[in-house]
């Protein structure tokens, strides 16, 4: 504001700053943000959401997330959206442009996302062409890229269909990507790479990673991500096809986590692959309406020979090591008697003393006490309350997806909550 008073646009002084230190600067635009809907009166919102109810994805809905959404199927909202694509290009100097279409990902009315297919083609073609006329002017290349849901089936069932837009030659940078709810340690990125085929060479592939991880989804107790968890989740993505680690909701980390260390060790695997890392079970959090999210968690245990299952994928193989199962069960009266049995890609697990440091995983004082009582109620129901530790074999962990199995000792039923592969090589 006081740049803006002095009639200095701070945009054009931050770029200015990153060319003088060698640093590409890029812009971001929010295709769709959703921030304060239900709270139409907010100064977040810009007059045209405001002063046009009838533009949005379902009008006259009283939800207030994603049916506030402006519906790119209609002509005067693209036209809007682009003149904004103009301006941020035209009036200011970057190497590139990032389209976020995950703030947020809804863009056409229920039911009609795939029409939504060609509009968003048409509408990144014509972004294309606006970036290539001012790279002219501006004598460097003005780069574009897209973040898009996770998976590449969610993507375009949201009508968000990046590899079309990669095959056309429209984007620079594809980030597949989860929403806000967690962290998403299942990125399919060698299936990215191989729907792209022969353009995955001139496509940049950028795994993105977001600030919050959640075992359950919603409602649900969230941690943040920690500088473990983010070496575990760069070896996976790397060694899954994954050119670049992207981070987003990580410019607030508490150096009392550790998270500070994520900016220096997140970019490649060779600062990662030496060090403890967390592989978490999380789920995909953005899939297309109907769609059933599938989450692994919480799950039930009810019998001792049927077992509860889990695919983590862990990256590289581990020469030598520790490689831990870590399982952490829901509050219950006899929740601190169980015995659990794991076994690692059918080889049996050593059972070791419970994890201690309950601070690392999802727990009850984290619910807002300002919630109602049945939604604390259950958000609690998916906290940690026990985290129970196996051994597993170092030969028995393998490069990619591994097999996680637990079962009861006894006949006690027990809810699952969490579960990760802890590992720690041997330097």
């Amino acid at each position: 504001r006081l740049l803006h008073e002095r009639g200095i646009d701070p945009y054009q002084v931050w770029i200015a700053r990153c060319r003088e230190k060698g640093i590409s600067p890029w812009l971001s635009m929010r295709m769709n943000d959703l921030h304060n809907t239900d709270d139409p009166d907010s100064y977040i919102h810009n007059s045209f959401w405001r002063e046009h109810p009838e533009y949005r994805r379902v009008p006259g809905s009283k939800r207030p997330y994603g049916d506030q959404a402006l519906d790119y199927a209609i002509k005067d909202v693209r036209d809007y959206q682009m003149a904004a694509v103009r301006e941020l290009l035209e009036r200011y100097d970057p190497d590139g442009l990032e389209l976020d279409w995950m703030r947020s990902f809804y863009h056409f009315k229920p039911g009609h996302e795939k029409q939504g297919v060609q509009v968003a083609l048409d509408f990144i073609r014509e972004v294309r062409q606006l970036a290539d006329e001012c790279a002219q002017r501006r004598g460097h290349p003005i780069k574009l890229a897209a973040r898009v849901p996770a998976v590449p089936e969610h993507a375009r069932g949201f009508g968000l269909d990046g590899i079309a837009w990669a095959r056309a030659g429209l984007v620079d940078m594809l980030v597949p990507t989860p929403f806000w709810e967690t962290a998403d340690f299942d990125i399919p990125m060698d299936r990215w790479r191989e729907l792209l085929g022969p353009h995955a060479d001139r496509v940049v592939l950028a795994a993105g990673m977001e600030g919050n991880i959640r075992g359950c989804p919603r409602p649900s107790v969230a941690i943040a991500n920690d500088c473990e968890a983010m070496r575990g989740f760069t070896a996976a993505m790397l060694d899954r096809g994954a050119d670049q680690i992207y981070l987003f909701n990580h410019f607030t980390t508490p150096s009392s986590q550790g998270r500070g260390r994520i900016f220096h060790e997140a970019g490649c695997l060779e600062t990662v692959i030496d060090k403890p890392r967390r592989h978490i079970v999380t789920f995909h959090d953005t899939v297309p309406p109907g769609v059933v999210r599938p989450a692994l968690l919480p799950s039930v245990l009810r019998h001792p020979t049927v077992p509860a299952q889990f695919r983590i994928y862990t990256g590289p193989a581990l020469d030598k090591g520790k490689v831990t199962i870590r399982v952490g069960l829901a509050e219950r009266p006899d929740v601190n008697d169980v015995r659990l049995v794991a076994r690692l890609n059918s080889v049996a697990c050593t059972p070791l003393t419970d994890s201690t440091n309950l601070d690392a995983f999802p727990q009850a004082k984290r619910v807002r006490q300002s919630m109602s009582a049945s939604r604390r109620a259950a958000i609690a129901a998916t906290a940690v309350k026990r985290v129970l530790q196996f051994s597993a074999p170092v030969p028995a962990l393998q490069r990619g997806y591994n097999l996680v199995e637990v079962f009861l000792a006894q006949e006690t039923e027990q809810t699952i909550v969490w579960v990760e592969v802890y590992i720690v090589p041997d330097a």
